[in-house]
């Protein structure tokens, strides 16, 4: 799932624009203290999961509202907190962690109706609702994706990774 050098240069020009606002802030870049699966923070899985979403919003031709697609990616594991170690108040991270980043992200960001979804509905089918827009299940397959990817530690997707959050670091 990995494109040409074209599409990536393009792809990454695309995430760029629209993850400027949402990476800027502090609280944003606090998910580098956490890690999510492997040796992959919190936020570099978040910008990867912006990155495939809109790769496959580009191979679909589904014409997402790419500011939404890449916002709500950015935010959709913005719990806060390493989930690595158990924490009674949030219970079990993989059904809960979707409404304690919504609640983090409603707190933080003036949200529309697409980026609540996205957030609230990425663990589909972990947590049973469904995703309601195009957005939110694009968001959903690519969180999957970049998941097992980083529980696996595949090179090629793990040097991209790293390429993406060097880019948008450089480019702040």
């Amino acid at each position: 799932m990995i494109e040409n050098n074209d599409e990536q240069t393009e792809l990454v020009e695309l995430l760029r624009v629209y993850a400027q606002a949402t990476l800027n802030t502090e609280k944003v870049q606090s998910m580098r203290g956490y890690l999510q699966h492997g040796d992959t923070t919190t936020l570099d899985h978040a910008i990867a999961v912006a990155y495939y979403s809109l790769m496959l919003d580009r191979k679909w031709n589904l014409n997402c509202d790419k500011s939404s697609l890449v916002r709500g990616a950015l935010l959709h594991d913005y719990f806060l907190y390493d989930w690595h170690q158990p924490h009674k108040e949030y219970g079990l991270h993989g059904f809960t962690h979707p409404f304690t980043a919504l609640c983090n992200a409603v707190q933080d960001f003036n949200l529309n109706a697409v980026e609540r979804n996205i957030i609230a509905r990425h663990m589909f089918p972990l947590v049973p609702i469904p995703p309601r827009y195009r957005e939110s299940m694009i968001v959903c397959l690519a969180d999957k994706f970049c998941s097992l990817n980083e529980t696996f530690s595949s090179q090629r997707y793990c040097a991209l990774v790293k390429l993406l959050s060097t880019a948008l670091i450089f480019h702040q």
